[in-house]
């Protein structure tokens, strides 16, 4: 059996590489170029997966996307700053690059599966009569949150070598038993091409955004102070806003129209439903109403028990069991 593996450069995939061959895998590494001087695409890089692979003995190979990693995912995150929403690049990534691009080269290379190093379980479920995407055993490191966008007909593809393992220090434990040099490499946790993870200095260099003073107002439109531009603002900031007031004030949302950081006090946080668009199903054909999930807003958040509803043009309500802070217009993950 054929697999083509993602590789970072970086320990997780490393021994990714490494559990598939021992599973009998021929194993193809894929490093994909996206963007220049970013924390994964960079000279050690691709010299790290080139000489796991050659340690291995598994060929490599290394894949110019830069151009579709621009249009896909950097011009996404420019523009939903631009309408004041929360990007999570990782998505778009998966989306479009590594489990869209790549799962074509793969079929170009004769490949019937496609691997990576992610913290997640692909698997058939008796359930659902399918083969479905399920969290890792590692509760801390789990990363099915990210992975929702993945397209539906890439599921039953899918290999995640380190599913069922219960933390990284197993993992790098198995790279320095079978002389992975990448054994001690530190992870790479930041937006890759934000290394700096400075955004506002990257939106304002790389896009021209720049200061456009406007009004911060309460909700009932009253003026309590100026902000210097929408984008260095995001829902639930406290710090930073330089307003004297007798309750501390949090940024509830934004009116692009008016240029305007609108705020109230904490309480003001919490929300009960959100609407959602792009849905992408992977475990179930349609949503039915009432249909009980888990949901979690953001990556850290924890899940909460929410139901379904159908609206219109094929969007979703999820109405919470219990209240939730700070509900940002970003992607989100349900969890049957």
């Amino acid at each position: 059996m054929k697999v083509i593996l993602g590789m970072s450069g970086g320990v997780d995939s490393s021994v990714s590489a490494l559990l598939l061959k021992k599973q009998g895998y021929e194993v193809i590494g894929v490093t994909m170029e996206l963007y220049r001087g970013s924390s994964c695409c960079n000279k050690d890089t691709y010299l790290d997966a080139k000489n796991v692979c050659n340690r291995l003995g598994i060929m490599h190979f290394t894949l110019d996307y830069k151009e579709e990693f621009q249009k896909y995912v950097i011009d996404d995150f420019i523009c939903n700053y631009r309408n004041c929403k929360t990007p999570n690049p990782c998505i778009e990534c998966n989306k479009y690059l590594k489990f869209g691009l790549m799962y074509e080269k793969a079929k170009e290379l004769g490949c019937e599966y496609i691997a990576t190093g992610h913290y997640a379980k692909a698997e058939y479920s008796e359930k659902y009569g399918r083969k479905v995407i399920k969290k890792s055993s590692s509760q801390s490191k789990d990363q099915s949150y990210v992975l929702w966008s993945v397209p539906k007909e890439v599921v039953e593809h899918l290999v995640f070598p380190l599913s069922d393992f219960e933390n990284k220090e197993q993992i790098r434990e198995i790279a320095r038993e079978n002389d992975l040099k990448v054994a001690n490499k530190p992870d790479s946790e930041d937006i890759c091409f934000i290394p700096d993870r400075d955004y506002k200095k990257f939106l304002e260099e790389k896009a021209n955004f720049s200061t456009k003073e406007g009004n911060i107002v309460d909700k009932a439109g009253n003026i309590l102070g100026k902000h210097q531009g929408l984008y260095r603002y995001t829902i639930g900031q406290r710090k930073g806003l330089g307003i004297a007031h007798p309750t501390p004030l949090f940024v509830l949302g934004f009116d692009v129209s008016k240029n305007e950081v609108i705020v109230g006090e904490h309480n003001e946080l919490f929300q009960k439903e959100l609407k959602v668009e792009e849905v992408n199903l992977l475990a179930v054909e349609e949503v039915k109403d009432g249909m009980e999930v888990q949901t979690k807003i953001r990556y850290a958040a924890k899940p909460v028990k929410s139901k379904l509803y159908k609206l219109q043009s094929d969007r979703i309500k999820v109405v919470f069991e219990e209240v939730v802070r700070g509900i940002t217009p970003r992607s989100i993950s349900c969890f049957l």
